[in-house]
């Protein structure tokens, strides 16, 4: 009796601490104090591990949900990239294509009487210079905020973070139904409910890999039950919400055989096109490949491998090969998953989670920019694939929030460098010794 009073008062301190580290990230940090900021992290994921060993299923859900809640009236405050949603969603509701100009063309002429379009609103966003790359599931979300609220961006963020809210929801909803269907327990589920990267970076600072990730999960769950054009649909809108989901289809070749997986490949393609409609034009093919290019072979931040390459060729050429390496990594990256997905024998669904983390991975560890959310897709496959590498990962990204101690976003590359021995040293460990999540019973009456 003492130990479980014993268990129950952790478990309420652990939640009670986490719940206070959300609030001060959502409301009272400015991302420029990266000392406070990784305190908060290290006290919400020191809690995230008593918890998440210790909590039983229904419990952590609810718990995981109502940490998500306490971001609700918060501004993002470790990313500025919903300036550039709100701006798409005012240009739709003004019918207006957002990929079709720069947002420089709007600020030539005085806005265009576009309500909501104004000079403070242009001075947040990231990237003026480029065209937008966001996919029309977004555009839609993008678009209602934006009709609802023309000029209160707050209320616009609401919104938006109200549909994360319930993409999250639904994720929660679906790991338990997958890890059943996988054969594993279904409270592993909570180390990606209670991950605090997951929280903070999805709904505190409204990035929508929520939703990628939620249509992702509903395309296994479909794919498991033989209802491929139902799981085919769910790809289409989780390549509608971010394109990295198109990764997947080449893992399912062996899994669905050649007729099956034209016909799968064919209605994620044919809702992918119906999704892109209302936007598609000349225009359009030719500014979202530009800024895709750029993506690849202008932009560097929290890199692995090619911060090395980027080293030995300013060594070799004294200037930054970015424009080289960054399209020959991106070869590199396609070349290895089409041969992860080919050389596998196996068609069994079981091994799906595990095939996709391994290419997501090698994307990650090739690529010239790797934002923090970025690792929670890492996170959700994790726990179907029975791993716990990115979960490491996930505790280690937040160093890379050091660079925003500077108004010119200059790189701590030690602490760039500590992440990544973090991130070889729990692969080396799962690869050697079996450094996976456990099946151990959860406390019932906790």
């Amino acid at each position: 009796m003492n130990n479980l009073l014993q268990n129950r008062w952790a478990l309420i301190s652990g939640a009670t601490l986490s719940g206070l580290a959300y609030y001060l990230l959502g409301y009272e940090l400015p991302r420029q104090e990266f000392g406070k900021l990784f305190l908060l992290f290290f006290l919400a994921f020191s809690a995230y591990v008593l918890l998440s060993r210790n909590l039983n299923l229904k419990t952590g859900l609810w718990l995981g949900m109502a940490f998500r809640v306490i971001f609700l009236f918060s501004l993002p405050a470790l990313s500025d990239d919903y300036f550039r949603f709100l701006w798409d969603g005012r240009l739709l509701t003004a019918g207006e294509n957002p990929f079709l100009h720069l947002p420089g063309f709007y600020h030539e002429q005085n806005f265009s009487g576009i309500p909501g379009l104004n000079q403070a609103l242009y001075a947040g966003l990231n990237s003026p210079h480029y065209f937008s790359v966001y996919p029309p599931v977004c555009q839609f979300i993008f678009a209602l905020a934006g009709w609802l609220f023309s000029e209160n961006n707050l209320s616009g963020i609401i919104v938006m973070r109200l549909f994360i809210l319930a993409a999250e929801a639904g994720t929660l909803l679906l790991l338990p139904k997958l890890l059943s269907q996988l054969g594993q327990r279904k409270e592993n589920a909570l180390w990606y409910v209670l991950n605090p990267l997951v929280i903070v970076e999805l709904t505190g600072n409204l990035h929508f890999e929520a939703l990628m990730i939620f249509f992702t999960l509903a395309a296994f769950y479909f794919l498991n039950r033989n209802r491929y054009h139902l799981s085919a649909l769910s790809l289409a809108f989780a390549v509608c919400s971010k394109l990295l989901p198109l990764i997947l289809l080449p893992f399912l070749f062996r899994l669905l055989g050649l007729k099956n997986w034209l016909l799968y490949c064919s209605t994620v393609g044919a809702t992918c096109l119906l999704l892109f409609l209302p936007f598609l034009n000349a225009e359009l093919i030719a500014h979202f490949s530009n800024s895709l290019n750029l993506y690849f072979q202008k932009f560097e931040f929290n890199a692995s491998v090619y911060y090395l390459l980027r080293e030995i060729g300013l060594y070799l050429y004294g200037y930054n090969q970015i424009a080289f390496i960054g399209p020959l990594l991106s070869v590199i990256t396609f070349i290895s998953i089409l041969a992860l997905a080919f050389r596998s024998g196996n068609n069994d669904f079981a091994t799906l989670p595990k095939q996709l983390l391994t290419g997501l991975t090698i994307y990650f560890l090739l690529a010239t920019i790797v934002h923090p959310w970025y690792i929670t897709t890492l996170v959700a496959l994790s726990v179907l694939a029975h791993s716990r590498y990115a979960l490491v990962w996930s505790g280690l990204a937040v160093l890379s929030y050091a660079a925003y101690q500077t108004a010119s976003y200059t790189e701590n590359y030690w602490l760039v460098g500590l992440e990544y021995l973090g991130v070889a040293t729990a692969l080396l460990l799962e690869n050697r010794y079996r450094f996976h999540l456990k099946n151990q019973p959860v406390p019932e009456a906790v």
